[in-house]
């Protein structure tokens, strides 16, 4: 499936140069497509759509786009900035050592890793981890979007501010916006601590498992 991915993003990267805004599949990449449920045909479409993205500046100092992983049924969306190191390399969302920390939170809770769906609101790494910058967001927020109306998650938690920020459109610090639940387009949504920031102040941690509480009530409700 991987070589056919390959293949279509190829296609579609050449259509574009050519100009041409139609999109041909060929038997074998729609026969693909066709067997993924309609969530996951509808992101695969997303997926597809940001190809070789090269809509703001990112992709200069990118190794690879990290779109996002889990379930297209998944119940809980997580929601973070943006790719860090590993990320960028891989491929995958919060796969370094904020993605272990990310791991065992969600255990803490009962929850994995693969009934969740992660992505960020920046689908490239910023040079040196610094934060997005705006023009970054309103370029790749749309993607966003569209992820989190696909899926229609019970709960979202965002992941630090730039991730609340985005989807709650509040400038307030996170430090008071996180726990309690919100509402994003009639979905729950509930703010808490980037990993990261938790590794670099571990005192922080125990307001992360409050919220972590809240979330799981939150989602045993809506079940």
């Amino acid at each position: 499936m991987k070589e056919v991915l390959e293949e279509l993003k190829i296609y579609l990267s050449w259509l574009k140069e050519m100009g041409i805004n139609s999109v041909y599949l060929l038997p074998e990449q729609r026969k693909m497509l066709e067997k993924l449920s309609s969530k996951q045909q509808l992101l695969q479409e997303i997926k597809i759509e940001l190809g070789d993205c090269k809509r703001c500046e990112l992709w200069k100092t990118r190794h690879k786009i990290v779109f996002g992983e889990g379930p297209a049924e998944a119940k809980v969306v997580l929601v973070g900035e943006a790719p860090g190191h590993e990320e960028d390399l891989q491929g995958k969302p919060f796969v370094g050592a904020a993605g272990e920390l990310l791991t065992k939170m969600l255990k803490a809770i009962g929850l994995s890793r693969e009934e969740i769906y992660i992505t960020n609101v920046v689908k490239c790494r910023p040079p040196h981890n610094r934060n997005p910058k705006l023009q970054e967001i309103e370029q790749c927020k749309s993607f966003l979007i569209r992820q989190l109306n696909i899926i229609k998650p019970s709960v979202i938690c965002t992941l630090g501010s730039i991730a609340t920020h985005t989807l709650l459109q509040k400038d307030i610090p996170i430090s008071h916006l996180r726990g309690r639940v919100h509402l994003w387009q009639g979905i729950k949504l509930i703010p808490t601590f980037h990993p990261a920031y938790l590794l670099r102040n571990p005192g922080s941690k125990k307001l992360a498992w409050e919220d972590l509480k809240l979330l799981k009530k939150v989602l045993e409700k809506s079940i």
